[in-house]
């Protein structure tokens, strides 16, 4: 086989860069345990080198005077950086189909959506353009694209990883995310932002016990999705672990069942909606660039972002007294199902379908089709990975195989709030059982 593109032609292919430099890496870079790795960061993450853009206009001309602390623990560990990823416009929604900067391609099948708002770092390592990557997450930022893209991507614990240095839309939401092929190196990178020097192994499978929540979370899926993520749960058993069967419900104060789907809907929009505006605001007044919220509103490319923007500033502002509400009863009590769900059944983890469908082409009016109808691509994506945001719990998304068009499938794993080395742990004994998936063939096959 010919020898690969130069990499300028291989990333301009994907449109998978914002901002693409030569790698550079610490002098004494082989000493380090990132030696000889490249990294590509999402452009909602501070770099000194690069303009920090948020995938918007208005920010073009936004350059830190340094790098977020999460992503300067992997360039002291060696890492070359090597550019910003191009994403959903202001990470507001899940295709990566950028007005501005252009769609993010999916490089296993262009007519596909890659998955966002973290498109571009999915994109650049699931083609070989980058060892690691960056991403972000509010809702599910990191796994869908990873899932739609075939890599791995997690949602650390909320706080796990420092805020600072990200363009954040929901401070209570938002969280950075590694991501790689293959969970060991997703493992490493997250040791190295937090300073975790435990040794890491994969779990042993026999007799661990993994909850499968079959309302909701596997509900509606599309075909080849149902049968790789089944196939996935009996190679888990057939190594020894048990699967519980038992689905993740609330209750209210009266011990009524509350559908995981309908108390998570009153925890996530709510809480992202009321923090944005002040959330930005207060990156744009820090920041010191002549740009406040209202120009930046103004500048918006994307006309699917400026729909939710003018959303949240119009009919659908929330209130004071409906934030603290879902911040404080309902986020409480989500949180709470969760750990009584892992108490009460004694698993280490629960197991589902990162997204029902696997990527699909978008239509016009922001639907994608499932299952012989039209649904809007947003909420269809977000179903399974939104409640573990909004309880702030870690959540990993692990390639399980691929469906009969060649198009990558995801497997979430969820584990109690600061299990995320265990979770790891899971995901790599997971991602053992399965096997690694086949890369996708370059463009010119």
């Amino acid at each position: 086989m010919d020898d690969p593109a130069p990499l300028p032609e291989r990333a301009g292919a994907l449109n998978a860069f914002i901002a693409l430099g030569e790698a550079g890496a610490p002098g004494n870079a082989a000493n380090l345990p990132l030696a000889g790795l490249t990294l590509a960061v999402k452009d909602n993450i501070e770099t000194g080198d690069f303009a920090t853009t948020a995938g918007t206009p208005a920010l073009a001309e936004n350059r830190p005077a340094q790098n977020a602390p999460a992503l300067q623990r992997l360039l002291d560990a060696g890492a070359a950086l090597l550019g910003k990823t191009n994403m959903h416009e202001l990470a507001f929604g899940i295709t990566s189909r950028n007005a501005h900067f252009g769609a993010v391609v999916n490089p296993y099948d262009p007519s596909v959506i890659a998955g966002g708002s973290s498109g571009g770092s999915a994109a650049a390592v699931a083609a070989g353009l980058v060892d690691l990557a960056l991403g972000t997450d509010t809702g599910g930022s990191m796994r869908i694209p990873a899932a739609l893209c075939g890599v791995v991507g997690l949602r650390p614990t909320m706080g796990r990883y420092s805020a600072d240095g990200v363009i954040q839309i929901s401070h209570t939401r938002d969280t950075i995310g590694p991501m790689a092929r293959t969970v060991e190196r997703v493992a490493l990178m997250d040791a190295l932002i937090t300073g975790d020097a435990a040794t890491f192994t994969p779990a042993d499978l026999a007799g661990l016990r993994l909850g499968v929540p079959r309302a909701h979370f596997w509900e509606d899926l599309d075909p080849d999705v149902g049968v790789i993520a089944q196939e996935a749960l009996e190679r888990l058993r057939s190594r020894g672990a048990t699967l519980v069967e038992a689905d993740l419900i609330a209750a209210n104060g009266a011990g009524k069942p509350i559908p995981i789907a309908e108390l998570n809907g009153a925890v996530g929009f709510p809480i992202v909606f009321h923090e944005c505006p002040r959330d930005l605001a207060r990156y744009l007044a820090e920041a010191d660039i002549g740009v406040d919220f209202q120009s930046l509103r103004d500048q918006i490319a994307s006309p699917d972002v400026i729909a939710v923007f003018d959303d949240m500033l119009g009919d659908g502002e929330v209130s004071t007294e409906a934030y603290l509400r879902a911040l404080l009863t309902d986020r409480v009590a989500l949180q709470a199902a969760y750990a009584g769900y892992f108490e009460a059944h004694d698993v280490k983890a629960i197991i589902y379908p990162t997204t029902a469908l696997p990527a699909r082409a978008e239509n016009a009016d922001g639907t994608v089709r499932h299952n012989g109808r039209d649904e809007p691509v947003f909420n269809l994506y977000i179903r399974n990975t939104d409640p573990t945001s909004s309880a702030g719990i870690p959540a990993i998304s692990v390639p399980a195989g691929l469906t009969s068009d060649g198009l990558p499938v995801g497997m979430e794993l969820a584990g109690p709030a600061a299990s995320d080395r265990a979770l790891l742990a899971i995901a790599a004994a997971f991602q053992k059982a399965v096997g690694l998936i086949d890369p996708p063939r370059p463009a010119e096959e």
